[in-house]
């Protein structure tokens, strides 16, 4: 346009879109002008131009969380506030300032325009009041007359421990029972306005008085913040009936100086005890004592005896034995005196290193009965009442000194240390010449070493030593060895010609063979005489007793021709000789020694003595009866054949029956042959009956 005349410019329109171009990718706008005359002449459109406006562009912030102490003092930095512009820097476009649009309540907060920094401008921040703030922060360019951008700043505040703790209450009554420990008492309520899970909140108990000697303790709940007041040692009724503690509480971080003190700090806490029935205390438990090896029955151990906590109430001990596996204590039920009943074994594997051990029980008579336990142990204490051993009670050496080693001798001693060893070897000194051609030399504390002198004769020695032990008192014995004193070989062992006489001289010797068979010699010398007079008395009882046996045959013989019909025989006896026992007595008169019948076992005994006869009639049945039995088992008494041959007839029996004599009718029947083979005893009868 030219000519001066001036023009108006009119926008029509900006790039077909009503959204403002990023600042980075358009630095310009293409607008189309057209020319025209003041008034509404006519317009010309004109050629397109290119018009370059500078865009502003100012960078939005995000939302900024920051924390502030509570209780900040004014001019405390909490956070800085930042904007970027992608405007040219030198130019005013890019020239920021920032302020605060919206704090939500009071104006605690400022910020700088120019750096974005956020501080405190009075006091009044308290968490337990407004926890968070929000603050809606503005950033302007053209030094805060451009364009601007928003961004929200949350403010939070940390908590301190601005607030001390206190009780909910001035004093607490609990109760516990005696005699107990590790129970919980009771809690203690206390509040708190700080964060609750934080140190500023966890609350941490103080007794201050009233528990000298540590019997309770208090801990925190983790959950509740309460304390949990404990029993951590027994308490006893008798002593102490209630207990006033004072106790105190703080926070476990410490309290802010500015913060105002709680009016409940501290708290008064009462404990009643509550009494109950106590179990029996020993004294001294275990109780330890020693007694003597091998003490007598009645020996006096130990009082072991209890007392009843329960003073209050009269109550009666009682004692008795829990443990005592070798039952070797007695224990007295009223006053606990301990003794032993028995001897105690020193082999009894109950013994554990020289200690035994027991169980005592006290016992109160209260409902329910209380029980107390108390360990008993006893130490043996070994003593001397063994004296050593030698081994081996026999040996052999070499003839020459110069040869072997010589006979190595030991001793053992049942005592337990220090009632053995070291062992005392000597020659006895009863026998003087021993030391003369034998000498001991000491190897150890239990072995020594017997050698010969001077060359000795061979065979059999007999030494006698004196062993001795180093117990207190010492006790020593005096013992046999047998030395045999052999020829030896160049290796120092008897050779086997010396080692026959060894073994032969090591048996009995002569003087000693001789003295048995003189002592045998006699006692033949003595018994002969004897035995040559019971000899005689035998003969003349055996002449006497056979010629009596043939008349007592004869009449067996005639009464076994009969045969009776059993009980209904009435004939065979007189029985008025049984009623009337006592006329019968010249007859029982002993003869001598009766003879033994020849079928008569070999096993039966001598017979009996002659039985007493009955002195009454009713006695008879009895009489018989023993009678019996007694000719049954007496083996001297007629009849010499056994009664067993009698006691079965039928089939199978090797004889035939006797019935058949009286069975048959007539004689022809029968044949008495056979009689003749019987003996001269029935020849009569063969004549009699026999063919002719």
């Amino acid at each position: 346009m030219s000519g001066g005349h001036r023009c108006q410019l009119l926008i029509k329109h900006v790039c077909q879109t009503p959204l403002l171009p990023s600042p980075d990718s358009t630095k310009g706008l293409n607008v189309q002008v057209c020319a025209g005359q003041m008034g509404g002449l006519n317009l010309a459109w004109g050629a397109h131009m290119r018009v370059l406006r500078h865009i502003l562009g100012v960078g939005v912030g995000p939302r900024v969380h920051r924390p502030c102490p509570s209780l900040s003092l004014p001019g405390t930095y909490v956070t800085r506030a930042e904007a970027t512009d992608a405007d040219d820097p030198e130019t005013d476009n890019a020239a920021l300032r920032y302020s605060i649009l919206e704090q939500g309540g009071p104006q605690l907060f400022s910020i700088d325009e120019h750096t974005g920094d956020i501080r405190t401008v009075q006091v009044g921040l308290d968490r337990e009041v407004v926890a968070v703030y929000n603050l809606t922060l503005q950033v302007a360019d053209m030094s805060g007359d451009g364009l601007t951008a928003t961004a929200s700043a949350i403010i939070t505040l940390e908590d301190i421990n601005d607030n001390a703790p206190g009780f909910t209450g001035d004093e607490f009554f609990m109760e516990v029972t005696e005699a107990v420990s590790g129970v919980d008492v009771g809690r203690l309520e206390v509040e708190d306005r700080d964060l609750p899970g934080s140190p500023n909140w966890v609350a941490r108990f103080t007794i201050l008085e009233g528990d000298p000697h540590g019997q309770f303790a208090i801990r925190t709940d983790p959950k509740t913040n309460e304390g949990v007041l404990s029993v951590v040692k027994p308490l006893d009724y008798e002593r102490c009936r209630q207990y006033d503690l004072t106790v105190e509480v703080q926070n476990e971080a410490p309290l802010q100086a500015a913060a105002p003190r709680a009016g409940r700090g501290q708290a008064s806490v009462h404990v009643q005890v509550r009494d109950v029935n106590e179990a029996p205390v020993f004294q001294e438990n275990p109780l330890r004592t020693s007694l003597p090896e091998g003490a007598l029955p009645g020996t006096p151990v130990a009082s072991f005896s209890a007392q009843d906590p329960d003073t209050h109430q009269l109550q009666r001990l009682s004692y008795s034995k829990d443990y005592d596996p070798e039952d070797w204590l007695q224990v007295d039920r009223a006053t606990g005196w301990v003794q032993t009943q028995r001897v105690l074994s020193p082999a009894s594997p109950f013994l554990k290193d020289g200690w035994y051990r027991a169980i005592i029980l006290a016992c109160d008579d209260a409902s329910p009965p209380r029980t107390a336990t108390g360990t008993l142990s006893i130490e043996i204490l070994e003593v001397n009442d063994h004296a050593p051993e030698l081994s081996p009670p026999s040996g052999s050496v070499c003839s020459k000194p110069d040869q072997g080693s010589g006979l190595l001798l030991g001793a053992t001693d049942e005592d337990l240390p220090p009632h053995g060893a070291p062992f005392h070897f000597q020659l006895s000194p009863r026998v003087p010449e021993l030391s003369q051609n034998w000498s001991l030399s000491q190897i150890n504390v239990s072995h020594v070493r017997l050698r010969l002198r001077h060359q000795v004769q061979e065979g059999l020695h007999r030494l006698s030593l004196l062993l001795q032990d180093s117990g207190q008192p010492p006790q020593q014995r005096e013992q046999p060895l047998n030395v045999t004193v052999c020829r030896c070989g160049q290796d120092g062992a008897c050779l086997p010609g010396a080692a026959a006489r060894r073994a032969g001289g090591a048996g009995v010797s002569l003087g000693a063979l001789v003295i048995m068979l003189a002592s045998v010699i006699l006692l033949l010398l003595l018994a002969l005489p004897v035995a040559l007079v019971a000899r005689s008395r035998q003969q003349s009882r055996d002449k006497g007793f056979l010629q009596g046996l043939q008349d007592d045959l004869r009449d067996n013989v005639l009464n076994y021709d009969e045969q009776g019909g059993g009980e209904e025989d009435q004939d065979a006896y007189d029985i008025n000789q049984l009623r009337h026992p006592t006329e019968l007595a010249g007859l029982c008169a002993p003869l001598g020694r009766p003879p033994l019948r020849r079928d008569a076992p070999f096993s039966r005994g001598r017979p009996q003595s002659p039985r007493m006869l009955p002195t009454s009639p009713a006695d008879i049945a009895d009489f018989i009866n023993d009678g019996l039995e007694a000719a049954d088992s007496d083996p001297s008494v007629p009849p010499y054949d056994t009664a067993l041959i009698y006691d079965y007839e039928g089939d199978g029996s090797v004889a035939g029956t006797l019935s058949s004599i009286l069975s048959s009718l007539g004689d022809e029947d029968q044949d008495y042959s056979c009689l003749r083979d019987w003996g001269p005893r029935f020849a009569r009868l063969a004549d009699l009956y026999g063919p002719p």
